[in-house]
Parts: C-alpha cells; sequence; structure tokens
C-alpha cells in the first residue's frame, strides 16, 4: 500500500508542479470567457456607420421617412431595456451594457450633393469616393442606400464600403417590409392604431407544468437542473478524457524511457497500475475543484440568486452524488484502458492504432446528451444510457428529468461490473505490455488480456 501511495504521489507532484499544467487547466475557464464576452466585446467597439438614405423618383416619396422612423423607434426600444436593466437589481451595470449592446449601430446623414444631383457613371463615381477609405473621415459614409418602389412595391438598392456589410441591408429590409405591411393595411381600410398593434404585437405566453418548482408556473428555477445536468455531462466528459490522456502518455513516457523497468523492480505491476491511476485522479480532482471555485466565484460575484438555485439543484436533488457516482466508474473505466494501451506503446504513433476507435466511440456522448436536455426520455438516450461506456456522461445528462430509480440503481451496477471487468483486462495487458517489446496491435493487446 505504501508503494502504491509513493508512486500516486510521484504522478500526481510530476504534473501539478509543471507550469504547463496550470495554464492548461485555467485555459477552460478562460476560453469560455472570452467566448461569452468576445462578441458584445466586438459588438460594442463596432462603429456607427454613417448612412445616406436617398429617394429616387416621386414614386419613393416617404420612404426616407419611414427608414427614419425605423430608426427612432430602434433606438427608444433600446433606451426602454437599458431602463429596465438598471431598475433591476440583480442585472444592474452588467444588465445595461449587455442591452446596450444590441443598440442598432447606424446613424442617418445627408446625402452628398455629389450623389444626390448626380445620375449615371458620375454618380457612381462619387459614390466610390465616399465609400472609399482613402477619402477623410469626416466626408466618408459607410453605406448609400436608394430608395425606390417597384411596381408599387418599396425596393432599395445598397451601396456600402465593405462587400461583406449585412447589417445596413438587414435594417433596411426590415424597415421596408413593416412600411409595406402598413400601406397594405391602410390600403385594406384597417384603422392606424390597429395596424400599428399588428405590427408590433408580442403575446405574452406563459408555461405551466405540475412539476414545476412553484407548482404551476414554469420559471428560469425549473430549466436550470436541466442545464447543470448538461454541463456535468460535459464537465465529466472533460474530465475523464483529460485524465485519462495524462494516464496513456505517462506510462508511455516511461515506459520508452525504460523507467516503467526500474519501477517493476521495486513494485508489483498492480502497484504500479494503482499508483498511476490513483495520482491522475488526483490530478483530475484538483482540475475539477479549480474549475468549480472559478465558477462558483463568479456566480456567486455576478448572479448570487442563479448561484443559490445551481447548488440547491445538486445537492437537494441529489445530482452531486449522481456525478461523483459517474465520475468515478467513467474515469476508472477509461483510465485503465488508456493506461493498458500506454503499456504497449513508445511513442503516440504506437497508440493510434487503438486510440482511433476509441475516440469515435467517445464523440456519440457528446452528440447524444444536447438531446438529453430536452428530451432525457427520448428512445434513444435511454437505450444509450444503458451501454457502460456511455452511462457516466448520458446518465449525468438525465439525472434532473429524474428518470425511474430501477435504471439509476442498474446502470449504476452495470457501470462498476464493466469497470471491474476493464481494470482485469487492463491489469493484465498493463503487466504484459510493461514486460514486453511487442508493438501495439489488436492482436498483441488480445494475448496480453488472454495471457496466451
Amino acid at each position: 500500500m505504501n508503494r502504491t501511495l509513493l508512486i500516486a504521489r510521484r504522478e500526481y507532484v510530476a504534473y501539478a508542479k509543471t507550469v504547463g499544467f496550470w495554464l492548461s487547466l485555467l485555459a477552460l475557464p478562460l476560453f469560455a470567457l472570452l467566448g461569452g464576452g468576445i462578441p458584445l466585446l466586438i459588438r460594442s467597439a463596432e462603429p456607427v456607420k454613417a448612412v445616406a438614405v436617398i429617394e429616387q423618383g416621386p414614386g419613393a416619396s416617404g420612404l426616407a421617412a419611414v427608414v427614419r422612423a425605423a430608426l427612432k423607434e430602434d433606438l427608444d426600444r433600446q433606451s426602454e431595456r437599458v431602463r429596465e436593466a438598471g431598475g433591476n437589481g440583480q442585472m444592474g451595470a452588467r444588465g445595461r451594457a449587455v442591452a446596450s449592446f444590441s443598440a442598432p449601430r447606424i446613424r442617418l446623414v445627408d446625402a452628398p450633393s455629389a450623389i444626390a444631383d448626380s445620375t449615371g457613371d458620375a454618380r457612381d463615381a462619387a459614390i466610390r469616393r465616399a465609400l472609399d477609405k482613402e477619402t477623410p473621415k469626416g466626408q466618408r459614409l459607410d453605406a448609400v442606400v436608394f430608395l425606390s418602389r417597384a411596381d408599387g412595391k418599396p425596393s432599395a438598392q445598397v451601396w456600402t464600403a465593405r462587400a461583406n456589410e449585412g447589417d445596413v441591408a438587414g435594417f433596411i429590409r426590415n424597415a421596408l417590409r413593416d412600411a409595406r405591411r402598413a400601406e397594405l393595411l391602410e390600403a385594406a381600410g384597417v384603422d392606424a392604431a390597429v395596424a400599428e398593434e399588428i405590427q408590433t404585437f408580442r403575446p405574452e405566453v406563459k408555461g405551466f407544468s405540475p412539476n414545476a418548482a412553484s407548482g404551476g408556473e414554469v420559471s428560469v428555477r425549473d430549466w436550470i437542473p436541466s442545464v447543470t445536468g448538461l454541463v456535468a455531462g460535459f464537465v465529466l466528459w472533460s474530465l475523464v478524457i483529460t485524465g485519462a490522456s495524462i494516464l496513456l502518455n505517462s506510462v508511455m513516457e516511461e515506459k520508452s524511457n525504460k523507467i516503467l523497468e526500474v519501477l517493476l523492480s521495486s513494485a508489483s505491476a498492480t502497484e504500479i497500475l494503482t499508483g498511476k491511476v490513483l495520482g491522475v485522479a488526483m490530478l483530475t480532482l484538483t482540475v475539477m475543484a479549480v474549475w468549480g471555485g472559478i465558477g462558483a466565484f463568479g456566480l456567486l460575484s455576478t448572479a448570487p440568486e442563479m448561484a443559490a438555485t445551481i447548488g440547491q439543484a445538486l445537492l437537494d436533488d441529489g445530482m452531486i452524488f449522481y456525478f461523483i457516482a459517474y465520475m468515478i466508474g467513467g474515469y476508472l473505466m477509461y483510465a485503465v484502458l488508456f493506461a493498458a494501451i500506454g503499456a504497449f506503446c513508445e511513442t503516440p504513433r504506437d497508440a493510434q492504432t487503438l486510440m482511433g476507435p476509441i475516440m469515435m466511440i467517445l464523440v456519440v456522448p457528446i452528440l447524444v446528451m444536447q438531446m438529453a436536455l430536452t428530451s432525457p426520455d427520448a428512445p434513444v438516450v435511454r437505450i444509450l444510457s444503458w451501454i457502460p461506456l456511455f452511462t457516466p456522461f448520458l446518465m449525468s445528462a438525465r439525472a434532473p428529468s429524474d428518470p425511474p430509480f430501477i435504471e439509476v440503481v442498474l446502470t449504476l451496477v452495470g457501470m462498476f461490473v464493466t469497470a471491474a471487468v476493464m481494470v482485469w483486462i487492463a491489469g493484465r495487458a498493463f503487466r504484459a505490455g510493461a514486460l514486453s517489446d511487442v508493438k501495439l496491435s489488436w492482436k498483441s493487446f488480445g494475448r496480453a488480456v488472454t495471457g496466451r
């Protein structure tokens, strides 16, 4: 037992004291933060586009006013959202900032006379000069819009400085669509106030369920457990793969450097395998503790009510116990399997023979877990959750939907029985691989397991 713990401690310290381990440990939270924050930063940093609107022909009269009215309505609606966010104590400055990012990044300006009063090639040349990035900023435009009517219907030509610019065209399209709708309603004799309500009406729809936390109306509280279960499944998948990969690389490196042979002279193969699995498990727990601490701190700082709800779902609904049980079983299955593969390898290329099929199998729960959020009892989700290799991830995602207790018990039993069988198989393969120079193949792996 002492030798096993010494090997586990050595395995843990060998990685925990490296700078690369801590950098990779912090990479996921950092990328998650950047993934959510960068789009908002990009949106907020995007300059307001100067857009000139020109009516072409008497039939287009009034269309420019429609565009101006649509822009003013968007700005007023945005101001209202910002005020509502400011009045909500839970959102505060964060809510106001997020709400303000969706404001239209457009301002309407007067069209230069060289464009408004000219036609043909002269007008096109003036447009190109106005849109050219070399033009002085005070004279430069980001877009020029020509409004007209085709067969009595509003239409537009949008010139933009960037060929892939879509915001201005989208805004103009929506404004003209609403204008056409109002024209048709007015032509049909619909009162102006009624026409306005038709265009702006958004029904308030509330969901109710006897299984809701309040016993009636469905709220965010009822969605948090399901989302938490899905996140737990993804986190568990990431932790298991990370730990198993570390174990594979560790065993493979030590075999190529002949360190494994030195260890076998003072400890048994079982003690070495157990110590390595335990040491990498401590690394995995360290990763989970750091990620959990960062997530908890972030939620408590920005959304304490949501943090309390998530904590209640994890503790009161028993999800934390599901997560721990499935994490142990899932890690044990894959860790011993990867360690056994590593015992036959001296280079990463040697491991590709068996790693490819294993990684293809591990893609399946990633694809199915998303279905578990809305359809946790779908036949494909339930059937796959009974397969031990998929059980840890899919059952973690299904846990918030309160699956039948018999399913929970039997899937746990099946997972741990499979883990025990894999420990036995991996132990034999690890012992044979560590003591031989046979290259990894399905045939050599099978002989190691059967002892032939």
